[in-house]
């Protein structure tokens, strides 16, 4: 059975080790942004509308969906190591990501 005092060292330790995690967490958050998908409403509706010389459109339903982001596993630096990460299209687009340089297998090393 634990004493008071190991406790104490056991949850520092546990503590210590989600606090690591969460500060990963938070600079993969500021490199790629929140990657979670949004939440919205999709609705279907019926009528023509009323500048097309209609009565209106008329809602028959509304349901929950969610809205992905465009995510693309590809090979990123990071630190100087790479990994491999889904990262957002729209940074690849940008280029915002610094991929590896991929080395040509069959060159020949320069002589001087």
């Amino acid at each position: 059975m634990a004493t008071g005092s190991d406790r104490g060292e056991l949850l520092t330790a546990m503590s210590t080790l989600k606090k690591n995690k969460r500060i990963k967490r938070a600079a993969l958050l500021d490199l790629y942004g929140d990657l979670k998908p949004g939440r919205g409403n999709k609705k279907s509706e019926r009528g023509k509308a009323k500048y097309l010389g209609g009565n209106g459109r008329k809602t028959t339903g509304i349901s929950k969906r969610v809205y992905r982001r465009n995510l693309k596993r590809v090979q990123v630096v990071e630190d100087g190591a790479v990994v491999s990460r889904r990262i957002p299209v729209r940074l690849i687009r940008s280029g915002a990501i610094t991929k590896p340089v991929a080395q040509d297998p069959f060159a020949l090393p320069e002589r001087n």
